[in-house]
């Protein structure tokens, strides 16, 4: 990391020749990565990356590079031709850092790059073996194990420098079925910002019993009937219809270029009365939290909707300049290499007043989405579609038969609307989430939640409702 006085020089030169604000942002990361096919490791990966970004403010515009050389007479040459894009000269400015303190609450009690990889491929061993163990029909296991331990220094030209350490790991278990021509997948991928004590909280034979239960269940599903009918979508992962149907389009990134159906709708009612949620980047060693976003702000908890009415959006600094907002501490990027934008950390929402089993009982005929899988939308619009990985037909109030194939199609705007009860089992799951500033860590979660008359694409092509 550069000195002060470094710092305070580059900062100072980008203020005197046009700059209106000026950040650099400092970044040391290391990663590793493991991969393992029925006991064996196939392959492992080890890296190492640091560099610096820079970003110049004019106005409503912004300016950014990114170099991994740090040599100052490099970085002094990368700060000139960034403020050549920008109008004239201004007085001398000299810029003075002062460090704001940092309090961690995503504490880590076994660094991944202070244990051995022994450790790490025994974790994988007992997850590969309990998922083979669980039944004959799991033909293969692939296990996945991710570490991740990135230092942060931001510092700007209004004088605030600051430093973040931030530790992730998570372990994916892929498990196969497989009789006769029929194969069936079943995964689970849990994480979060912690170190290895994360596997003593959360056992990688619970992790891989999961994808075996998910795998089993699917072997001999029938097609889904598609058509118009209620879904209920279970908790946890279930949420990244949210995320991605609505979350994407609160994010200041798409409102304030007017490119998000919910632009202009602050205080508006865009949801039904019992939908709440929330961005929460403060929650304890969740996979998406963070002392500060990358725009050095210490992390918040934003209520999104309250009571079915839009609350606020997700704001990053440029983004709040272009919309006369203040930042939500919504800046997030992947690494030194993008410029920040607006985005969600731990995004869900909130517990309701029913039961699954009160959602069952009240579904007359409908699809209950235990597990969900990828997806796509189209933030401008809000349309969607996603695959349902695990999914049972609900009969007369009650689970008959599994099923495969189905696909959930609709637009976030009005789905928000279509939400008539929503349940008590508020859980959360993690994923990669890509945009424009690169691919990060981000919780997604809800209770369960159930949708009236929602398009559902079936793999057996007729509605036998």
């Amino acid at each position: 990391m550069l000195e002060k006085q470094q710092l305070e020089e580059l900062l100072s030169m980008a203020m005197t020749h046009g700059g209106d604000f000026c950040e650099l942002f400092e970044e040391r990361k290391h990663s590793a990565s493991y991969r393992m096919l029925n006991g064996v490791v196939e392959n492992a990966s080890t890296q190492k990356k640091s560099g610096i970004g820079i970003r110049i403010y004019h106005g409503w515009h912004s300016v950014y590079a990114y170099t991994n050389d740090m040599d100052m007479d490099h970085l002094r040459r990368q700060v000139m031709t960034l403020c050549e894009s920008l109008e004239g000269e201004k007085e001398a400015q000299r810029v003075s850092l002062r460090e704001v303190q940092v309090e961690n609450h995503h504490p880590v009690e076994k660094r991944p790059s202070q244990c051995s990889k022994q450790e790490k491929i025994a974790l994988m061993k007992r997850a590969n073996d309990a998922a083979l163990a669980y039944d004959p029909c799991i033909q293969k296991a692939i296990t996945l194990y991710l570490e991740e331990e990135q230092e942060v220094a931001i510092s700007n030209s209004e004088g605030r420098y600051i430093r973040d350490s931030r530790v992730r790991v998570r372990m994916r278990v892929d498990a196969i079925a497989q009789e006769g021509k029929l194969v069936q997948n079943g995964m689970k991928s849990p994480g979060a910002a912690k170190g290895l004590e994360f596997f003593a909280e959360v056992e990688p034979e619970s992790i891989a019993v999961e994808a075996a239960r998910i795998a089993k269940a699917m072997l001999h599903a029938q097609d889904c009937p598609s058509g118009v009918m209620d879904v209920i979508i279970d908790h946890g992962f279930g949420g990244v219809i949210f995320h991605e149907s609505c979350g994407h389009a609160l994010e200041a990134a798409a409102v304030a270029k007017n490119q998000s159906v919910f632009s202009g709708k602050l205080g508006q009612k865009i949801a039904s009365d019992i939908v709440n949620a929330v961005d929460d980047g403060t929650i304890p060693n969740a996979w998406g939290s963070a002392n500060i976003d990358d725009e050095g702000n210490f992390t918040k908890r934003n209520v999104l909707i309250e009571n079915g009415v839009l609350k606020s959006y997700l704001v990053d600094t440029l983004n709040g300049k272009r919309m006369n907002q203040a930042s939500t501490s919504s800046a997030r990027r992947e690494s030194y290499r993008y410029e920040p934008v607006s985005r969600m950390s731990n995004t869900f929402l909130l517990n309701g007043d029913s039961t699954l089993a009160e959602m069952i009982a009240a579904t007359e005929y409908g699809l209950y989405a235990k597990n969900m899988g990828g997806g796509s939308v189209d933030p401008s619009t809000g349309d969607y579609n996603f695959a349902v990985n695990e999914g049972y037909l609900i009969e007369h109030g009650k689970i008959t038969k599994p099923l495969k194939g189905a696909t959930l199609i609709g637009n976030g705007a009005k789905t928000l609307f279509q939400i008539d009860m929503v349940g008590d089992n508020l859980e959360r799951g993690q994923g990669m989430c890509g945009a424009s500033s690169g691919s990060i860590p981000a919780d997604v979660g809800q209770p369960a939640i159930r949708v009236r008359n929602m398009i559902v694409g079936g793999s057996e092509g007729g509605d036998r409702r």
